[in-house]
């Protein structure tokens, strides 16, 4: 599972050969992991805890374009 990008409370990373959507996994430091649809920035499962949904969240508003050109390297069979 690649790391995208690392984060104070978080990182965030995409799995190769993944299902659809398109999305993200933020796995937060205490081990908790929550995935992300990228188009929407909605939840698709898990949780995590407040201070690093919003710092991964802020990152993946900002780099939504890269979250999804990664997605695609990593998932174009």
């Amino acid at each position: 599972m690649p790391t995208i990008q690392r984060l104070s409370r978080s990182k965030i990373c995409i799995y190769a050969a993944d299902h659809l959507p398109p999305h993200f996994h933020i796995v937060a430091n205490d081990g908790r992991e929550m995935l992300v649809e990228i188009a929407t920035l909605a939840t698709l499962a898990g949780t995590i805890g407040k201070s690093a949904k919003t710092e991964a969240l802020a990152w993946a508003e900002a780099n939504q374009d890269t979250l999804y050109e990664k997605w695609m390297e990593l998932n174009n069979e």
